[in-house]
């Protein structure tokens, strides 16, 4: 076997033997402590006794929420009370065994609870702190509650998300997942991999180092040239619907059995493939196509143009004659199509996961791919405290007295 080979079948992953401590709820601390979790970190997520409320969350079968089979999963539950003396000192001598501690409560709830910075790290010296909020762990909004919504309508992205000024009375729409969360979890791990490489790079007697990222900022942070354009030049960012601002052709276009195709071809070589393809060679002789901000400058004309051809063929024969001139294209995907697509099959990007409670669910897959290393899903989301027993007794070392005084204490 090769030296790659046996590393693939010995490891669960390239974060193995990484611990982290999870005490998030929702949906960011939780979908950061997932993803380090799929590359084979050791994550024990702590839920008070009645669950994260995701766990109600979305389609349920016989009252398990399918999201939660992935969103919890690869990782060990257990039932902490943080609201009792007792439950509070279990969680320290948790946080004694990891190197990382996420959440995602509300700015100092966590120091109110008597489990501030200081106080997790008088138990771990060189403890990991990443801290998710929607405004941040200063400055004058950092006691505002907030969720990803907030963050995606502050950050700028809920503004964009619009058809272009004048043509719609509608509100914004939302991009249909919680995106403002699941940016910040992934800032989130990010930044927890790169403080501890800093630690364990100057050595294990450092002190910790603090991660502090906000929805807002997450956000805000994605929105490519809409703060340098506004300082440079007073522009206010648009919306433009469908397309690019800033490249044409690139939009939705209406085909002849009712779908949509998107096609990218805002290169000058795409272009003239297009032009040729749609029987317009002429194109890309004239002046108001010659270049990308020609063609950008008249896309009314330009997108017409383009719909008035794919309103005369069916979705596939386009995505045929799309593919063999290698322009860029796509169906616009539904759930459906996510999940019977071999691109996504074949890189295990669409998976089935066997599910103690809900029998054999489709889950994503495990994002970045490392070949070497890759992650795994080892479970789906266990039932509220299933690892109980198994924390408490192999991890903290605690007899059947012991966790039962807890029990009596409502501490777990």
């Amino acid at each position: 076997m090769s030296s790659a080979a046996t590393l693939v079948a010995e490891s669960k992953g390239v974060l193995d033997g990484l611990r982290v401590l999870e005490i998030g709820h929702y949906v960011a601390a939780p979908f950061c402590a997932r993803l380090l979790g799929d590359l084979g970190a050791d994550v024990i997520k702590v839920e008070p006794p009645t669950g994260d409320p995701v766990r109600h969350w979305g389609a349920q079968v016989d009252g398990q929420s399918i999201w939660w089979s992935m969103h919890g999963r690869n990782k060990r539950c257990i039932t902490i009370n943080l609201k009792s003396p007792e439950g509070r000192a279990l969680l320290l001598r948790l946080v004694a065994k990891c190197d990382v501690v996420i959440e995602n409560f509300r700015p100092g709830q966590i120091d109110k609870w008597g489990l501030g910075p200081d106080v997790l790290r008088a138990v771990k010296p060189d403890l990991v702190i990443v801290h998710i909020s929607g405004y941040g762990q200063s400055g004058p909004y950092r006691d505002r509650p907030a969720f990803g919504v907030i963050g995606e309508a502050m950050g700028g992205l809920r503004h964009l998300t619009d058809h272009p000024p004048g043509t719609s009375q509608l509100p914004p729409v939302r991009v249909g997942v919680s995106i403002g969360d699941s940016i910040a979890g992934l800032y989130a791990a990010f930044g927890a991999m790169a403080v501890l490489w800093s630690r364990d790079r100057v050595g294990t007697d450092r002190v910790g180092l603090t991660v502090d990222v906000a929805l807002t900022e997450s956000i805000l942070s994605m929105m490519e040239g809409m703060l340098p354009e506004y300082g440079a030049l007073g522009r206010v960012k648009q919306p433009t619907g469908g397309r690019i601002a800033t490249a044409a052709p690139s939009n939705l276009y209406p085909t002849a059995d009712g779908h949509w195709i998107l096609i990218a071809a805002n290169s000058d070589p795409l272009f003239a493939k297009l032009s040729n393809l749609i029987g317009r060679p002429d194109l890309t002789g004239q002046m108001d196509f010659i270049d990308n901000p020609s063609r950008v400058a008249n896309v009314d004309t330009l997108d017409q143009i383009i719909g008035d051809w794919t309103r005369r063929a069916c979705l596939v024969d386009l995505l045929v004659a799309l593919n063999s001139a290698n322009i860029p294209c796509s169906k616009v995907y539904t759930a459906a199509d996510c999940a019977e697509d071999p691109q996504y099959r074949h890189r295990g990007m669409v998976r089935e996961v066997a599910d103690p409670n809900l029998g054999a669910v489709l889950q994503a897959g495990i994002v970045p791919h490392i070949p070497e290393l890759p992650g795994q899903v080892r479970w789906s989301g266990p039932v509220i405290g299933y690892h109980n027993q198994e924390i408490l007794v192999d991890l903290l070392e605690l007899d059947n007295a012991q966790i039962e005084s807890l029990r009596e204490q409502r501490a777990i």
